[in-house]
């Protein structure tokens, strides 16, 4: 008896600590929107004051990661990096970024509410992953232009995806695409608009490398296959 009562305290309890993360996560983002700190303008006149200090590359790491956890609009510094910074150094930065704050947030989905991990269970991503778990799948997704992060990171907390496979394929993913995007950005000398980002020279390569990446991963499950049907045999 005393262990079935221990059981449900213990749910409610675990119950409680998500809600009270889920409602500070919401309360965190509106006082960012209220107070401008997430308008890119605002942010990167802030960053060309200190371009040239050591320090602003971690820093700009460490707030990509912190956003990136808990599925905040991360992406946004690539508004901020690319502007003051070589194509080379900002998509370092943005890889750096995005993979640490990947693995936060894979660390921290195993905190998520049931509703949102049955709302993360029934993405794309998560059924990909769940039939595909390897560098290749990985990779695709996170070299596709506009596929949402928080989605690749979250459905690989919860599959529990190999580690050394997300964190290889967020750092190549990412910095691949950042390093075209900060090109066009960095050589438009801060003009850029959204009709470049949004030109096929600009995400023709992704969409190539993602296909690329899913014909591997369509090659190896085939191989796989009948590797194990050899084996019946």
């Amino acid at each position: 008896m005393s262990g079935y009562i221990y059981r449900v305290v213990a749910g409610m309890l675990n119950s409680y600590r998500k809600l009270v993360i889920v409602v500070l996560l919401i309360s965190i983002g509106i006082v960012l929107e209220l107070s401008g700190l997430l308008e890119t303008e605002r942010l990167l006149m802030i960053a060309r004051g200190y371009a040239d200090d050591w320090w602003l590359p971690p820093v700009l790491i460490v707030l990509q990661a912190v956003m990136f956890t808990f599925a905040l609009a991360g992406s946004l510094f690539l508004w901020v990096t690319a502007p003051i910074y070589p194509p080379e150094v900002a998509a370092s930065i943005l890889a750096a970024g995005a993979a640490l704050g990947g693995v936060g947030a894979y660390l921290f989905s195993r905190r998520l509410t049931d509703e949102w991990i049955a709302r993360i269970e029934n993405s794309h991503a998560y059924r990909l992953l769940h039939q595909q778990d390897n560098f290749f799948a990985l990779f695709a997704l996170r070299v596709l232009p506009a596929f949402p992060h928080a989605l690749v990171n979250y459905s690989s907390g919860i599959l529990k995806v190999k580690l050394s496979h997300f964190i290889a394929a967020a750092l190549l993913g990412v910095g691949i695409k950042s390093y075209i995007y900060c090109q066009v950005i960095y050589n438009a000398t801060n003009s850029a608009s959204l009709d470049e980002l949004l030109s096929i020279s600009t995400y023709g390569p992704l969409l190539l490398l993602s296909a690329l990446a899913m014909i591997a991963v369509f090659l190896q499950y085939k191989l796989s296959g009948k590797s194990e049907l050899s084996k019946k045999l």
